[in-house]
């Protein structure tokens, strides 16, 4: 297992080169420029040159790539075109740890009732429950979240008044009962984001944990188990819960990788700085440092979080052996 991680590691360095090559590419050919956008129309043409010649933007392709990467080895992402005055690291990673305490709590939420759900759902097979909790948490995932979250910001903060339009204030606020009694409690701030982020994704858990309980239920040690006489809830938790786990393990790390990219149009809609928002708007404003910086770290996030799950994957089912092509 340990040579299996060390060579999966030494690619790497590898993946990332291929990577931010191809986003380099691709982002310098596409539509736009980054100066012009960031001083606006009425610059000064010979201000824009002389702009493009201090960052390179008028060296050949492949001396702006070797210029970028020369300082991203050493840590150096550039300064971001939008955002003049703050590197690219600077206005990065504090979005990403704000992406990441939204991203947890929705990961958490969504293994904590999916997986459940789709235990009783395989339990139930063949019975109205089945279909019932499958179907309904289809219908929630089906519906977009450009459609849910105007009605529910029109409901509870415009008509309602309970919860905030939108921003970010953190995980914690405190309650205060007649000025002397601090209660720690959810801040308001998250119930709308963690709501329409965590019901999409509980039909896609529900539906896996359902799938791997019902080849469970047919393996020869949990009939066995029935035959010896054990009773089913001592069957279902001894014996289908843990193994029907498994194929979530690959899930975590996937969704992990899903924490530092933030929610798109969430953030955007309800103005959390996190960094899911500050990459549409990069996008937009063609900030290349600021595009190149997503592209490497979520890059190696992905890498690193899927090894983490194979590793998990193979410690916990003994079976697996990494790397020898088989399963044993």
């Amino acid at each position: 297992m340990t040579q299996y991680a060390l060579r999966r590691l030494l690619w790497l360095p590898v993946t990332l080169l291929a990577v931010s090559f191809l986003t380099f590419t691709i982002a310098r050919f596409g539509p736009g420029d980054p100066v012009r956008v960031a001083a606006g129309q009425h610059a000064d043409p010979k201000v824009l040159e002389q702009i493009r010649a201090d960052r390179g933007l008028d060296l050949p392709l492949p001396q702006q790539y070797v210029r970028w990467l020369s300082k991203a080895i050493q840590g150096d992402f550039g300064e971001s075109y939008q955002q003049r005055g703050f590197t690219v690291s600077e206005l990065i990673f504090p979005r990403m740890w704000v992406s990441a305490q939204l991203g947890l709590i929705v990961i958490v939420l969504q293994f904590v009732l999916g997986v459940p759900l789709g235990l009783v759902a395989a339990r139930y097979a063949g019975s109205w429950i089945d279909p019932v909790i499958i179907s309904t948490l289809l219908f929630v995932q089906s519906i977009p979240i450009l459609v849910v979250i105007p009605p529910i910001l029109w409901l509870f903060a415009l008509e309602w008044g309970v919860l905030p339009t939108g921003g970010w204030d953190g995980l914690i606020d405190i309650l205060w009962i007649q000025g002397v009694i601090a209660i720690p409690i959810p801040d308001p701030h998250l119930w709308i984001p963690v709501s329409v982020m965590t019901l999409p994704g509980l039909a896609g858990v529900a539906r896996l944990v359902r799938v791997s309980a019902l080849d469970v239920q047919v393996e020869d040690y949990v009939r066995t188990a029935r035959a010896k006489g054990l009773a089913e809830s001592a069957v279902q938790f001894r014996h289908v819960f843990p193994n029907s786990l498994l194929p979530i393990v690959t899930v975590i790390g996937m969704s992990l990788v899903g924490v530092l990219e933030g929610a798109f149009f969430v953030e955007t809609m309800l103005g959390i700085p996190g960094i899911g928002r500050f990459a549409f708007e990069s996008v937009g404003s063609r900030d290349y440092d600021s595009i190149m910086a997503l592209t490497v770290v979520l890059a190696g996030a992905f890498v690193v979080f899927n090894l983490l799950a194979e590793l998990l994957y193979a410690r916990i089912d003994p079976r697996i052996r990494l790397g020898a092509g088989t399963r044993r």
